[in-house]
């Protein structure tokens, strides 16, 4: 029997396919979520790194490290950020977090954390050393109130960065300015360094950074009378070479395009009643196709009679009736003597008309995002995507190697699209060796999808085989050819410990729309 029924909720994404990652959805935390006042755009970020890799867990860690915790445990952390968790794709090596402020991806080893708003991500470092330390069990340092905890686990490194906010006045905690976050950052750790990177009195983007093996800093007033506790590290599972990067996961590397100023009438399609009518379009365009596939499919006609006046097609193989050559077989009736007789009514799904995933999956794939890193070449890749009311978009993925034995990567996207404070951000650590495409070439799809009148670059990689203990040559960063459309403003180059940072920004030719708005000059 064929079956001419449109799946209930088809939204023609690849990410339905057998064999994807896990997807796990909140609908509690998506009811009545709205983006109006969600203008701050650029967003914090967060690196926690626990240990150098995936294979040098330390031996007092679970067996999955971060990944191993529950996800009630998290959204405790987040609530602290306040910001909820919207769904989860889960995978081998990494689970991904959609968020109603942009995104968080656990992997065993290190937390990354991307929120954007007004969000106070800074609050919940604390939270997320103490799970780390008594859930994911990594080793961990004695109570120091400056903390906020009353256990704290020993990261790796720290990082943590941002574009200068659009609208500094209302961010709240730690984060009213850059010398606030610094100096919350600096309580909790010891030696790190904080840096400015580009114009003050332009586009710019501000860095903190530990160095490897990071110390928490002592308490300002030491208890004599209490012994000094010294923390023993346990050694790791597996110990990689010194001077080798571990090959499951190839070269460590971050490319983030930070875009403002975005082409109005591109930007409709981030609006939800566009995306909806886009939508309609597509469901019913496929409707029809079906019906025209199903005609040319059922049965053969073999001959025609006439009975009581009436024209009569003959059609085999469906219960051995015959029926009204124009017979729909879609029909909504419920006729009981037609043989395609069905209670299932052809409606336009709700879901393809309010705000969610459904939408998100179709914007994703209209705005042509599925097409950066696209199924053909990843089979197994997901895309996580979630359009808001009015307006706004959210989207991760989850990018397995297609490699056998190769590790899981990620992108991930937000959008602000309303004209007076437009953004989108593009944030991937696919390497290139993967992708085995130019970093260039990325950059210019990517904006090719948002068509931002500027947009800045940072672009992290890992040096290769820890170079300066072994004595190899520094690999620099990659070579950003020039992007078709736009003249570079800005290109600037730091060689921090283990990495190689290159930032530059852009603004299109013949742009005539003034100065960026900065929000936030300096410090």
């Amino acid at each position: 029997m064929v079956n001419t029924e449109i799946p209930k909720g088809y939204t023609f994404s690849p990410s339905s396919f057998n064999g994807t990652p896990l997807l796990t959805i909140n609908h509690e935390a998506t009811v009545d979520l709205d983006s109006t006042n969600s203008f701050e755009g650029p967003e914090k970020l967060l690196e926690v790194w626990f240990s150098a890799s995936p294979s040098s867990l330390p031996e007092t860690s679970i067996p999955d490290g971060l990944k191993g915790v529950p996800s009630e445990e998290w959204k405790e952390m987040l609530d602290l950020v306040n910001c909820k968790v919207l769904s989860i794709v889960e995978s081998e090596d990494v689970d991904a977090y959609l968020l109603s402020e942009s995104s968080m991806f656990v992997f065993p080893h290190k937390l990354i954390l991307k929120t954007c708003g007004t969000t106070t991500l800074l609050s919940g470092l604390p939270k997320i050393l103490e799970i780390a330390a008594l859930v994911a069990k990594f080793p961990h340092s004695v109570a120091n109130a400056a903390r906020g905890t009353a256990t704290a686990a020993v990261p790796y490194r720290v990082f943590y960065s941002r574009k200068n906010f659009l609208f500094p006045d209302r961010q709240r905690g730690p984060h009213r300015s850059w010398r606030d976050e610094v100096k919350s950052l600096d309580r909790l750790f010891l030696g790190g360094s904080a840096y400015l990177i580009g114009k003050m009195n332009g586009e710019h983007w501000y860095l903190y950074l530990t160095e490897p093996n990071t110390m928490f800093t002592p308490p300002a007033t030491p208890d004599r009378e209490q012994p000094i506790k010294v923390l023993d590290l346990p050694k790791p599972r597996l110990t990689a070479n010194a001077c080798s990067i571990d090959e499951d996961q190839g070269r460590d590397e971050t490319l983030e395009l930070l875009m403002t100023d975005l082409d109005t009438e591109n930007a409709k399609q981030f609006y939800l009643d566009h995306a909806s009518a886009v939508a309609e379009g597509q469901y019913f365009e496929q409707a029809n196709k079906c019906r025209s596939d199903a005609r040319k499919h059922l049965g053969s006609i073999n001959d025609r009679e006439e009975t009581d006046g009436k024209i009569v097609q003959d059609v085999r193989g469906v219960n051995g009736k015959l029926f009204d050559d124009s017979v729909d077989v879609f029909s909504n009736t419920s006729d009981e003597n037609s043989p395609f007789a069905s209670d299932d009514e052809l409606s336009y799904p709700q879901e393809l008309t309010t705000e969610g995933h459904a939408l998100g999956t179709v914007v994703s794939e209209a705005c042509g995002l599925s097409d950066v890193y696209p199924i053909t070449k990843y089979p197994d890749a997901r895309i996580d995507a979630y359009l808001f009311t009015p307006c706004g978009f959210s989207a991760n993925g989850v990018i397995p190697s297609p490699q056998p034995g190769g590790s899981t990567h990620y992108f991930t996207v937000h959008v602000t699209p309303e004209p007076h404070c437009s953004y989108a951000s593009f944030e991937t650590n696919v390497p290139t060796s993967q992708s085995g495409r130019e970093t260039a070439d990325v950059i210019q799809q990517v904006v090719g999808i948002f068509k931002p009148a500027r947009f800045s670059v940072t672009l992290f990689e890992a040096k290769d085989n820890a170079d300066d203990d072994c004595g190899n040559k520094v690999k620099k960063g990659t070579k950003l050819d020039a992007i078709k459309g736009y003249r570079r403003i800005d290109r600037i180059v730091h060689d921090l410990e283990g990495y190689e940072l290159v930032f530059k920004y852009y603004e299109r030719f013949g742009w005539e729309g003034g100065a960026p708005r900065l929000g936030e000059v300096g410090l």
